[in-house]
C-alpha cells in the first residue's frame, strides 16, 4: 500500500464543498476597493491617523516585537499604562492584556475553574468560550440561549465552584445577553459571572464603556469580564478585567498568559490610542448604534428578515449556505463587503450575511449598503 496519511484529508474537503462549506482566504488589498460592512472596525478607528500613528511611535520606541513571554521580557510600561486605563474606563479593579481576545478567555475559564468546578455556558457563546470550557477540565453545562432561568436551575443542583459564562453581545444574531438577571441567579447561588465583551466594549454602556458598564455591573463582587482590543479599538489583543486577586491568579496560572509573548507593543499603543480617543469623542459609541439600528430598519422595510440590533451587529437571514454564498459574492461584486456565516459557526444552522455597523459610516452609504442587499438578494 502506498503511504497516504493524509488522504482523509481530501474525504473531508469533498464533503464540505458537497455542503457548501468551503471557506477561503481572500487578502484585502491596503485601500479598501469596497464599502466595509465585514469587519468588526465598529467605531472607525483602525485607520485612524492618531491610532496609526500611536502604533508607528510604540513600535519606533519598544521595538516591533514584545520580544518574549509577559513574564520575561514581554511586559513594557507601554502595557501596564493600557491595562490600567482600560480597568479605569470599563470600571474595574485591574486588567490584564494578552496577545488576543481568543486567548483572554482561554485564560479566564481555565485559570478560573478546573477539576471538580461547574462552568454553565449559553448555547450561543462563541468558539473561545466552548474551546475555553473544553481546556479547563470543569464539568459544562450549555443552557439555552440567553435563559437565566436555566442557569438558576444548574447552578441550583451544583455543590462547589461555578462560573457561569455569556457573550455580552451574540456575534451571530447581535443580541445581548440578560446580564442583570444572570448576574441575580449567580449572586444567590454564590457563583462568578464571566462576560465575555468583545462586541459591547466601544458600542454599549456611557461613551462605549461596555455591557457589564450598561448593566451596572461594573467592579461588581464576582464580575469578571474578557474583551478584545481588535474590534471598536481597531488593534489586536484582549484582556481580562476583574478584581486585583482574580488578575494576580490569572498572571500566576493562566497558561495563555504565561507560555505566550506578549501582545506586540505597537498593537498596546494603538490600543491606548484608540482608548483616549474615544474618552475624547464618547458620541461614536451612540453613532454606531444608530447605524445599526438604521441599517435594520431599512432592511426590514424592503421585506427581508433581520434580528433588531443590541449593539452594532446586524444579522439578515439567507434560505441556504450556499445562497448565503452567493448573496456574499454578489453584494461584493456590487460594491460593498458583508460578512457570511454559515455551519458549523452558527449553532442553530441558519446561515445569515452579517452586516457590522460603523460609527464613520454616512447616511448615503447606508441607503447605498441597504439597496445593494436588497437587490443582490436570493429571488430578488
Amino acid at each position: 500500500m502506498p503511504f497516504a496519511p493524509f488522504d482523509w484529508i481530501d474525504d473531508e474537503a469533498r464533503r464540505r464543498a458537497d455542503a457548501g462549506l468551503v471557506r477561503t482566504l481572500r487578502p484585502r488589498p491596503a485601500e479598501p476597493e469596497l464599502l466595509d460592512l465585514a469587519s468588526n472596525d465598529y467605531l472607525g478607528l483602525t485607520r485612524h491617523p492618531e491610532v496609526t500613528g500611536a502604533a508607528a511611535d510604540a513600535a519606533r520606541r519598544w521595538g516591533a516585537g514584545a520580544t518574549g513571554s509577559r513574564l520575561v521580557t514581554g511586559s513594557t510600561a507601554l502595557h501596564a499604562e493600557l491595562e490600567q486605563e482600560l480597568a479605569d474606563f470599563c470600571g474595574f479593579e485591574a486588567a490584564l492584556v494578552l496577545s488576543s481576545g481568543y486567548a483572554a478567555n482561554l485564560a479566564a475559564l481555565t485559570a478560573l475553574t478546573g477539576r471538580g468546578a461547574l462552568i454553565v455556558s449559553d448555547a450561543g457563546n462563541h468558539a473561545s468560550i466552548v474551546d475555553g470550557c473544553r481546556l479547563s477540565r470543569a464539568e459544562t453545562a450549555v443552557v439555552p440561549h440567553a435563559d437565566p432561568d436555566a442557569v438558576r436551575k444548574i447552578l441550583l443542583a451544583h455543590d462547589g465552584r461555578a462560573l457561569a459564562v455569556t457573550d455580552s453581545v451574540f456575534s451571530v444574531d447581535g443580541d445581548a445577553a440578560p446580564l442583570g438577571a444572570l448576574a441575580e441567579a449567580c449572586r444567590d447561588e454564590d457563583a462568578a459571572l464571566l462576560v465575555d465583551d468583545a462586541h459591547g466594549l466601544g458600542v454599549l454602556g456611557e461613551g462605549g464603556r461596555g455591557a457589564s458598564a450598561a448593566a451596572g455591573l461594573a467592579g461588581a463582587e464576582g464580575i469578571v469580564a474578557t474583551l478584545t482590543l481588535s474590534k471598536s479599538l481597531g488593534s489586536q489583543g484582549g484582556a481580562v478585567l476583574g478584581p486585583a486577586r482574580v488578575i494576580d491568579h490569572l498572571v500566576n496560572t493562566a497558561r495563555t498568559f504565561i507560555f505566550d509573548t506578549g501582545l506586540a507593543p505597537a498593537a498596546a499603543g494603538a490600543a491606548l490610542g484608540s482608548l483616549r480617543l474615544l474618552r475624547r469623542e464618547p458620541e461614536r459609541a451612540g453613532r454606531a448604534r444608530t447605524v445599526a439600528t438604521a441599517l435594520y430598519d431599512q432592511l426590514t422595510s424592503a421585506g427581508l428578515t433581520a434580528v433588531r440590533p443590541d449593539a452594532a451587529v446586524v444579522s439578515v437571514r439567507a434560505p441556504s449556505a450556499d445562497a448565503a454564498v452567493r448573496w456574499a459574492a454578489d453584494c461584493r461584486a456590487a460594491g460593498i463587503a458583508v460578512g457570511c456565516f454559515r455551519p458549523p459557526s452558527v449553532p442553530d444552522g441558519i446561515s445569515r450575511l452579517r452586516l457590522t455597523a460603523r460609527a464613520d459610516l454616512t447616511d448615503e452609504q447606508i441607503a447605498t449598503a441597504v439597496t445593494i442587499v436588497r437587490r443582490t438578494a436570493p429571488g430578488a
